[in-house]
């Protein structure tokens, strides 16, 4: 599951115990050339209730929707159903995740299933949140987690600001280590101008950076369960995935 930075993870301990609810998945929907499961149910991060009812598939993309009605706040999830390795991921996001509510968090990473990895290794994220804090406006959020427990995640956060609704984020992962890079607009669109960039090279890459395929998540939520200081719901297209993977 995607998870607030190290920063404020003695503050959120108990979410990262509440791990997806086995079986809690909805129906499938295919998006970008792939198949993608569904989340329905409750459970961390947050933690929070998951509808399928939240996650739509338009000719504009990927939609991911918060909800709330009735006092009952719920978010979205969905996984991919096949494990991806070294490669480049970029998602092309439309909406503003600049000017989030400081209790929204989007998450677009790579996660392990139980044979690769428990909870806090093996993942790979992009973020844009201020988990709960109206802080500095740092929303972009770039972690990477080891490919077993014991060395600390590495984190970098920026703070950017958007032109409009177009947003590009990528991360160039190898066996040495992960690239990161975010951008104003969108390729076909007029190009891109770079945002923020990071470059996570550690000097033990084999102790610090995951080393087996994983499948993407995308999921749109509530930091610690909250639901959002402005009341509104909140929904972001990813218009776009594309991996493209490393040649032998």
């Amino acid at each position: 599951m995607s998870r607030r930075p190290p920063r404020v993870r003695a503050i959120a301990a108990l979410s990262f115990v509440l791990a997806l609810v086995p079986g809690a998945f909805a129906r499938t929907v295919d998006f970008a050339g792939y198949t993608w499961e569904v989340r329905e149910g409750g459970g961390g991060p947050g933690p929070n209730r998951w509808s399928a009812d939240n996650v739509r598939v338009a000719a504009d993309g990927l939609h991911l929707r918060i909800a709330g009605a009735g006092g009952q706040w719920t978010c979205a999830e969905v996984t991919l159903t096949q494990a991806l390795g070294f490669g480049t991921y970029a998602f092309e996001l439309a909406g503003r995740p600049d000017r989030f509510d400081r209790n929204i968090v989007l998450g677009l990473f790579d996660y392990p299933t139980p044979d690769i990895g428990p909870d806090g290794t093996n993942e790979i994220d992009i973020e844009f949140a201020q988990w709960g804090d109206a802080g500095d406006g740092r929303r972009l959020n770039w972690t990477v987690y080891p490919p077993a427990l014991g060395p600390a995640p590495t984190h970098a956060q920026r703070a950017f600001a958007l032109t409009g609704d177009a947003s590009t984020h990528r991360f160039d992962w190898t066996a040495t280590g992960v690239k990161f890079a975010s951008f104003d607009g969108w390729q076909d669109a007029g190009g891109l101008a770079l945002l923020a960039k990071w470059n996570d090279a550690p000097a033990k890459p084999w102790r610090h950076i995951p080393q087996k395929p994983l499948p993407v998540h995308m999921n749109l939520w509530l930091f610690k369960g909250q639901p959002p200081v402005d009341g509104q719901e909140v929904e972001v297209v990813i218009r776009s995935f594309v991996f493209t993977p490393h040649q032998p």
